[in-house]
């Protein structure tokens, strides 16, 4: 598998929580942002807005463990693809590279890691960038009857070790071409590399992907709903931005997004899933903007 690498962007393993390798990608100087894929894709999405955001900030941009050219350790307990400890590979990388505050942005599975991050090391993260997921307890709660058919790869990677590792490995190359797809509002936000390239390094990580989502209906689960309980949020200002989804399933994704965030600021926009590589300049502004107000942080 041939890794696509970012243009002008210095690339080094480092190091993650309990040692496990990560491709980190950086450049840039100034105020540190890192920038965290989601699913089925890696750290190359990012590479049009980190190119722009590198002019004024320092930008580091991962493949998270068991996706892209990171580790994918085996699954020794419910802890190994947990938010918590992929929120400490984040803090190890931030050390790693001489940051002790950073802003996060994460897309869909790299924002539940953000978000993490941002509730475990409040002191480390100056603000948190959302692109189009809920939190995960909230996910979890709005899914109902019918519709909750749009996130049926969510109750598959949910079972029990085996089985559905096996399933979408019988078929893992049209398994994850799907979901590009499908998100992709008009087939032409990626290039073909690019979709070659996400699709490759997903077949290639059937069962740390699996275990990730497992962690999601579990671990991850467990300590959303222990933070509800508890009354933990977001200090840091939260910056959200989605489709309009919400709305078309009958929830307010706002409202969810504040009890979690209360210096949220929340819009829509007119993309598909893919947002930072279909429109990677709204999504470079959207970042800049949420960074100038943390500035006093």
């Amino acid at each position: 598998m041939t890794t696509p690498a970012i243009d002008g962007f210095r690339y080094e393993r480092i190091p993650g929580h309990d040692g496990v390798g990560l491709n980190v990608a950086s450049a840039g100087s100034g105020p540190a942002v890192a920038l965290l894929h989601g699913f089925p894709q890696t750290h190359y999405m990012w590479r049009a807005v980190a190119q722009d955001l590198a002019v004024d900030h320092t930008v580091i941009v991962p493949d998270l463990r068991g996706y892209g050219a990171s580790a994918k350790p085996v699954e020794r307990d419910e802890t190994t693809y947990s938010k918590r400890t992929m929120a400490a590979d984040l803090t190890a990388i931030a050390d790693a590279l001489g940051h002790r505050r950073f802003g996060v942005v994460g897309h869909d599975r790299g924002a539940l890691v953000g978000v993490r991050a941002g509730l475990d090391h409040p002191g480390r993260v100056q603000f948190l960038g959302i692109l189009d997921v809920l939190p995960t307890l909230d996910t979890w709660n709005v899914l109902k009857g019918v519709d909750a058919g749009v996130a049926w790869h969510l109750y598959l990677m949910a079972q029990p070790r085996g089985l559905p590792e096996r399933m979408i490995a019988a078929v893992a190359e049209d398994f994850f071409a799907s979901f590009l797809d499908v998100w992709d509002t008009d087939g032409s936000t990626f290039t073909p590399e690019a979709r070659r390239h996400y699709i490759e390094s997903s077949v290639d990580a059937v069962d740390s992907i699996v275990a990730d989502y497992r962690a999601t209906a579990g671990i991850d689960l467990d300590m959303d709903r222990a933070d509800r309980e508890a009354g933990h949020t977001l200090d840091m200002p939260v910056g959200v931005v989605s489709q309009d989804w919400g709305s078309r399933l009958g929830f307010d994704a706002a409202s969810l997004w504040r009890a979690w965030a209360p210096d949220l600021t929340y819009r829509t926009i007119d993309a598909g899933h893919f947002m930072a590589e279909e429109q990677p300049g709204e999504i470079s502004g959207f970042i800049r903007e949420l960074a100038a107000c943390s500035a006093g942080g």
